[in-house]
């Protein structure tokens, strides 16, 4: 009876108007706004009266002041996103007024649009238990991320200082690696969107986001990508065997001509490399379309964008030790202008040369060098002289400083930049000696023999020693064929010299080979995702294997009087297709060992015998 005598005031909805409601609430009379919260919350709530409500707002914005806070957090919540175009256009009016009048409810607005940055989850659940949640495939998900950026930039003009309180909050709610591939695309891009309009939180965003594909890059090591895949590829192979087997039929084996290649063909069967992977596609696919306006490329976009890069580079990349594939944003930008491509070279030659810089700053800025001279397609003959030339000489004063001096022995401690410039050269020698002796053979022996490596090899620092020996195996070979200088004698010395180290362990002792003194990395070994390697591969110099006829090739050295037009052919042969792409250094010498036969894609660790 006590129900039926009292039902429910309906004035607030089509009575009252909003003012009389918030005045009301400021004398202490709380029914009609708890009601008018109430009628807010529903979720049956039609567009017609969301549109009502929302014009009564925007007349009423001086009223919501930070005490009616709780009011607008109901407002914020209202699901304005997939309703009718007007109701969509009434609230972007809404926020207008509401953060140029009270700027005090400024960041939840902001936080209420990038909460909206990625797919909605839908839960499906059975006596209180959560048996679906997934991404909400709704095929206007588009229109609603395009809606959002009204959204933020309706904000950001009526509020100049939208950007300083927006960028920790996209921090905020950066999902974390393990959600959904489609979350973390959708996230990612909507933030590079971001940078379009707000082109002042560019360089924090782009931080932001190779910060945490970074963190994927060094958790997901080459190994276990390549162990996955395989064993990928086994089961695949198994389970098509199996069907082979059993429907083994005329018409299965016409369908499996005609069928289109599986997209799952694509997919990354590593979880975290698959993330990774869409990742850097999109990275990559920002680069272009911000370098270039109407398919050409815009100068001045394309300088401001390096910087920045650089500079997120200089901060994330550099300091980290053996990433495999975020440092390619670097590659691929350099690629579109030799400029940029010089500029980066004359950076990290910067970074190398300063003494002021820690000395693994120095070790890794001279592997990036090396790396970058020998994998970069794009890179000219005359651009890898002028490197060589610099590196070369800066090789001979040190040992001008050095080589007589208290320190003058081999140490790494003491010597790391030395020892990885050093390796940089080889490492550049062994990839480009073929262009650099093409045309005229006597110019470019002429060339080489002028860099005097006898001198940097014989010195007592002993870079033979400290350098990984597949590098070192395959640069003696090369220089003994054309006369350059001959390593075999202290190759063979430094293997007489070599101790092993034997650790105790639970299943007896184990000798541990140091053959990687530098801890050293080539940052641009082959990129091995399979969606993003499309960008890369196409300016990429892969490593051709050496076939039985040019190690035996390798043992003759060039005589005397041949023709200027006769060439090595050191590098002769295709490059390997194989799916397994293993790059030439350890991460690590002392857990990472990796297995010299495997190695596809970059240099084995080959060894080529020596005369007696």
């Amino acid at each position: 009876d006590e129900f039926i005598s009292s039902p429910p005031r309906k004035t607030v909805r089509f009575g009252g108007t909003l003012t009389e409601i918030l005045l009301k609430y400021e004398k202490g009379d709380t029914t009609d706004f708890e009601l008018l919260k109430h009628q807010l919350s529903d979720p049956d709530i039609k567009d017609a009266q969301i549109i009502n409500w929302l014009h009564e707002f925007r007349a009423s914005v001086a009223y919501l002041t930070k005490e009616l806070g709780q009011l607008v957090n109901i407002l914020l919540k209202l699901p304005w996103l997939r309703r009718s175009r007007e109701v969509v256009e009434e609230y972007l009016g809404f926020l207008g007024n509401l953060v140029s009048a009270q700027t005090v409810h400024l960041r939840p607005c902001l936080r209420m649009i990038v909460a909206q940055f990625v797919p909605p989850r839908i839960t499906i659940r059975e006596d209180d238990v959560d048996i679906s949640d997934s991404d909400d495939d709704d095929e206007n998900i588009s229109a609603n991320f395009d809606t959002c950026h009204r959204a933020l930039q309706t904000v950001a003009r009526y509020v100049p200082s939208t950007p300083q309180f927006l960028m920790p909050i996209l921090v905020e709610f950066f999902p974390f690696i393990n959600k959904s591939e489609r979350t973390l695309e959708c996230y990612v891009h909507n933030l590079l969107r971001v940078t379009v309009y707000l082109p002042t939180l560019r360089l924090q965003i782009l931080e932001l986001i190779i910060e945490k594909l970074l963190k994927l890059d060094v958790s997901t090591p080459q190994q276990d990508i390549e162990d996955a895949e395989e064993t990928a590829n086994n089961c695949a192979s198994e389970e098509k065997s199996t069907e082979e087997g059993l429907f083994d039929m005329e018409e299965d084996e016409d369908r499996k001509g005609n069928k289109a290649v599986s997209p799952n063909l694509e997919r990354m069967a590593h979880p975290l490399a698959e993330r990774l992977d869409i990742l850097m596609t999109i990275l990559f696919s920002y680069i272009r379309d911000v370098c270039h306006v109407d398919g050409k490329l815009d100068i001045n976009n394309t300088k401001d964008l390096y910087r920045d890069l650089v500079s997120v580079f200089d901060k994330l990349i550099l300091p980290t030790h053996a990433s495999c594939h975020v440092q390619y944003f670097m590659f691929y930008i350099c690629s579109f202008k030799l400029g940029l491509a010089e500029a980066f070279l004359d950076h990290l030659w910067k970074k190398l040369q300063d003494p002021n810089n820690p000395s693994v700053i120095r070790q890794t800025a001279g592997s990036y060098i090396g790396s970058f001279l020998a994998r970069a397609k794009f890179i000219p003959i005359i651009t890898v002289k002028a490197c060589l030339d610099l590196l070369v000489n800066w090789l001979h004063k040190y040992i001008d400083n050095q080589d007589k001096g208290a320190n003058a022995y081999c140490d790494v401690a003491l010597h790391g930049p030395f020892y990885s410039t050093c390796q940089a050269v080889f490492y550049t020698l062994i990839f480009r000696h073929k262009q650099l002796l093409d045309g005229s053979l006597r110019k470019g022996l002429s060339y080489l023999q002028s860099l005097n490596f006898e001198r940097i090899v014989m010195c007592q620092l002993n870079p033979l020693k400290i350098c990984i020996p597949s590098v070192v195996n395959l640069f003696a070979a090369i220089t003994r064929k054309y006369q350059l200088v001959f390593c075999y004698t202290i190759i063979e010395r430094n293997n007489r010299q070599f101790i092993p180290v034997v650790r105790s362990g639970t299943g007896g002792d184990l000798v541990q080979t140091c053959t990687n003194p530098l801890d050293s990395f080539f940052p641009f070994d082959p990129y091995i995702l399979k969606r993003s390697k499309k960008t890369i591969d196409p300016m990429y110099q892969f490593w051709e294997e050496l076939s039985a006829e040019d190690l035996e090739d390798l043992k003759k050295p060039i005589k005397k009087g041949t023709s200027e037009d006769e060439d090595d052919d050191f590098l002769k042969g295709e490059t390997p297709q194989n799916d397994g792409v293993v790059e030439i250094a350890p991460h690590s010498y002392e857990s990472n060992t990796r297995s010299p036969v495997s190695s596809i894609g970059s240099p084995a660790d080959c060894y080529v015998p020596y005369p007696l």
